[in-house]
């Protein structure tokens, strides 16, 4: 089964229909692609700096994160609406969802294929009942996705198999895209980077999405100082973590909310809807 495509034209509401039925989705051209010219521009630096990877994350393959402090470009890319609202309903099944991570994944010429896997995998293997997603991901084309440069390989509608399954790239579809497209899909589908057999790298920006219960991948509190994300708006901050969980998960100190918190809201500042439960 093809990994299947959309316009950009789509509602987040027809991108979330396709990802029940198929764990995966294209929507092409989604935003021009001189965002990632200069997204390229501030990050160039750091992504130089990082090191390869491991075994699973490959010895040809750079993980450059920390993209809300580093490339303000990224913030429009992690507020989109088309993204956020087809998020909102694949994890709406929970009180709140948040950003889990965020990473610029440059697979090199070389790099063989990547181990298929979920990436619901990163709770201590956890095995979640079959249809609750708890992460819902994106990787942006920073250039071409093809065959041939790496591009991300899954297995459409794997999100409702068996968990811990054994798979090969034999078993895989390639998300091919162009330059500004981006590749949704969920958490429970069984998906694994390709191999780059181009002669240049192949760029993603990975944007991930959890349940607001969950840990994040990424610590986005000492990812983004606290004086960096004094400077950002509030809907972003929420969308980091700066906002419940659930109820009474996330506050400070005296049941403070954390956003009120972190731009200096006194004791009082009202955490959580204390509606929900009666008073201990």
């Amino acid at each position: 089964m093809p990994v299947p495509h959309l316009p950009a034209t789509s509602t987040g509401e027809a991108v979330a229909e396709v990802l029940a039925a198929n764990g995966c989705v294209v929507v092409d051209d989604l935003v021009d692609p001189a965002v990632f010219d200069a997204m390229e521009t501030e990050l160039a630096p750091f992504m130089a700096a990082t090191p390869y990877g491991d075994d699973f994350s490959g010895h040809q393959t750079r993980r450059t994160g920390g993209l809300v402090a580093r490339a303000p470009t990224s913030h429009a890319l992690v507020m989109h609406p088309l993204v956020t609202g087809a998020v909102g309903s694949v994890l709406g099944h929970a009180t709140a969802f948040q950003l889990h991570l965020t990473q610029i994944i440059s697979i090199e010429p070389g790099q063989p294929a990547q181990y298929i896997h979920r990436d619901q995998w990163a709770f201590d293997f956890f095995s979640f009942p079959a249809g609750y997603e708890v992460t819902c991901n994106t990787i942006w084309a920073m250039t071409e996705f093809t065959e041939e440069n790496g591009g991300t390989r899954l297995i459409p509608g794997s999100h409702r198999a068996a968990d811990k399954l054994q798979h090969t790239e034999a078993d895989t579809e390639p998300a091919e895209m162009t330059k500004g497209s981006v590749l949704i899909y969920t958490g429970a589908l069984y998906h694994g980077g390709g191999a780059n057999r181009s002669g240049a790298p192949r760029n993603g920006v990975n944007i991930t999405y959890s349940v607001g219960w969950l840990r994040q991948e990424e610590n986005q509190y000492l990812t983004v100082p606290a004086e960096v994300a004094r400077e950002l708006p509030d809907d972003l901050l929420r969308m980091i973590g700066y906002a419940p969980g659930a109820y009474a998960l996330g506050y400070v100190d005296d049941l403070r909310d954390p956003l009120a918190a972190l731009r200096g809201g006194p004791p009082g500042s009202s955490f959580g809807p204390p509606e929900i439960l009666p008073h201990a």
